[in-house]
């Protein structure tokens, strides 16, 4: 069992990043400062299996404990299978909506007979070398994380929190928020009920729950809220944001000047 998987069961409250810029460095940085996980985003980025796996050595090439975690572009078994080859720590699967969706999550992330991943000497193996070691223990030991980000996963929560495998649900603030004709409305009061209703029923199956804050003011509410994990701040927002603080940092030093 990876050590992330470990804290999100254990609702040791981790807390990641998440990464939208394709490079090793930017990867190994973010561990270097020690985040419980690093959560790797295929969906909306152009980033392919090369750049993943160069991030994933990254991450592993920090001092720390830091995991990685790829947020796959869709649930597909054949983009799937070939992620967990990488040796990645998890796995977030986008627009799961229903409770069948998830049990086809779980089973692209099992050898057989628990389910349908290919069975290969990839570098989760070792390239080989502990092969049957990987094999025999990889079940279960990787970070199943289901997104909820549409009004049917919303409608269908409950039942796809109880799916055996599942580890985590994680709310896509944007995508809901849209799905519900909120987007943007990220504080009103029926956007705050749709994320309680998430958290009451990963609470009911005894399944930790998290999501994303891209801004950091946030976070507070966000854990007052229930939530029992969250990724903080985005790579790109947060380099923004630093120039930002530069440029008018600057400007306001030159003015003083005049």
């Amino acid at each position: 069992m990876t050590d992330i998987k470990r804290a999100i069961e254990a609702f040791d409250q981790p807390l990641g990043t998440w990464l939208s810029i394709g490079h090793p460095t930017v990867a190994e940085a973010a561990a270097g400062l020690d985040v419980d996980f690093v959560l790797v985003d295929m969906e909306h980025t152009t980033m392919c299996l090369e750049t993943v796996e160069g991030m994933a050595r990254g991450v592993d090439a920090a001092e720390g404990d830091t995991d990685t975690v790829v947020r796959v572009p869709w649930n597909d078994p054949v983009r799937l299978k070939r992620i967990v080859d990488i040796g990645v720590a998890g796995v977030m699967a986008p627009m799961i909506g229903t409770a069948e969706e998830a049990r086809t999550l779980v089973r692209a992330l099992r050898y057989p007979p628990d389910g349908i991943r290919g069975i290969a000497g990839s570098r989760a193996t070792g390239y080989g070398r502990n092969f049957e070691e990987y094999v025999q223990t990889a079940n279960g030991s990787i970070l199943t994380v289901a997104q909820i980000e549409t009004q049917q996963g919303l409608d269908n929560v409950a039942e796809i929190a109880r799916v055996d495998g599942i580890d985590a649900l994680f709310v896509g603030p944007a995508d809901l928020s849209a799905a519900l004709d909120l987007f943007g409305e990220w504080h009103s009061e029926e956007f705050d009920h749709a994320l309680e209703a998430v958290v009451r029923a990963g609470n009911a199956a005894d399944v930790p729950v998290g999501t994303l804050t891209v801004d950091v003011r946030d976070v507070p509410k966000r854990v007052a809220q229930g939530f029992d994990f969250l990724i903080a701040g985005k790579d790109v927002s947060l380099l923004m944001d630093g120039i930002e603080t530069a440029i008018d940092e600057y400007d306001e030093a030159a003015a003083s000047t005049d």
